[in-house]
């Protein structure tokens, strides 16, 4: 039986091209800097989101602590979503690691923070508190179901930050899914922002890695830092090759992931017991709720057995996530197969 994993994006695979060019690829010493795929790979990166300079990372939470170690001191305090990945799924590094701490202000259903309450948040110079140094960004907001930030709303939170001598980082993990949600470039969604990660193991298709982008004085600061973090990864041209097949093939068609979510979002709605929970969805995140009188658990255990897999967030609430191997016709059969589960559950 075929399974439909809608768990994440993260759970795609490699594509053949990709997998040619990691057999192809040309490689080096990266703690070196002399691996030909990386550099190639960090240079493309760095200029699609209009920086000057990009680090390889293995992954988007590790491009998130560099972000923060670099921008901030052991004591400082930085202002995070309340929905946020920084917050939720990186395990506490910034404070473990860092020494920082989250103030985290509430995100709205569409994925900002309101201005207002961003400033409120900053920090005086009270001999008190922990100064304000940075404030992060979340663009899709993953918990909000994928919300985008449009350019000018970003533009208006470097401002404030610029008016308060603070920097700006964003983590743009599914940076591109908001660009082609938008038709605008990933480099109008990082216009003014100190530091920018993307993460080319989600929709992007790449097996692993993230790049983090900034200015030269940040990338040589990151570098440093990655290495400490046992990050320095000799010829790993040869998975930095599948990030340059991602980054040059597999943006435009993310607008397929986004009108399947559409698609199955629109059928959700019509099957009584599945409560989509967010009024429009702008990418490929869904998220949703079972009514009260529908096991959850028992719900998401007989998807699975009917080839389903759903992510679950507590209670009765639910995220699913299209990507490039959940096809059309994937859909019609996830709208079939919650119909059929949720009849079984009442019966």
């Amino acid at each position: 039986m075929k399974m439909i994993d809608l768990r994440s994006d993260t759970v795609t695979h490699p594509t053949e091209a990709m997998r040619q060019a990691m057999y192809e690829a040309e490689v080096g010493d990266d703690v070196y800097g002399e691996d030909p795929s990386i550099n190639k790979l960090e240079m493309m990166a760095a200029a699609k989101v209009g920086k000057a300079a990009g680090l390889f990372v293995p992954s988007g939470t590790m491009s998130n602590l560099l972000a923060i170690l670099v921008q901030t001191t052991r004591g400082n305090e930085i202002i995070v979503g309340s929905e946020s990945h920084i917050f939720h799924y990186e395990v506490g590094g910034a404070s473990a690691l860092g020494g920082v701490v989250l103030r985290t202000v509430n995100n709205q259903p569409h994925g900002e923070i309101e201005l207002e309450d961003i400033e409120k948040s900053i920090r005086s110079q009270d001999i008190h508190s922990p100064p304000t140094a940075l404030i992060c960004l979340e663009n899709t907001q993953n918990r909000c179901g994928g919300m985008v930030l449009t350019p000018f709303y970003t533009a208006k939170v470097v401002k404030l930050a610029r008016a308060h001598n603070l920097k700006v980082h964003l983590d743009g993990a599914r940076l591109f899914n908001a660009a082609v949600a938008q038709n605008v470039s990933a480099m109008e969604l990082s216009r003014g922002v100190d530091s920018v990660g993307i993460c080319l193991s989600k929709g992007l298709s790449a097996p692993v890695g993230s790049v983090i982008c900034g200015s030269s004085e940040f990338i040589e600061r990151a570098r440093k830092w990655r290495k400490m973090l046992g990050g320095g990864m000799r010829q790993a041209g040869v998975i930095a090759a599948a990030g340059i097949v991602a980054l040059e093939t597999m943006v435009e068609r993310l607008a397929e992931d986004h009108a399947n979510a559409k698609k199955l979002a629109e059928g959700m709605r019509t099957i009584k017991d599945i409560i989509v929970t967010q009024d429009i969805v702008p990418t490929n995140i869904i998220l949703f709720e079972t009514a009260k009188n529908i096991d959850a658990v028992k719900f998401s255990a007989k998807m699975k057995a009917e080839g389903v897999l759903l992510s679950p967030r507590g209670g009765n609430q639910f995220r699913v996530v299209t990507h490039r191997m959940v096809s059309t016709a994937d859909i019609d059969t996830v709208l079939m197969t919650f119909t059929k589960v949720i009849k079984n559950l009442k019966s």
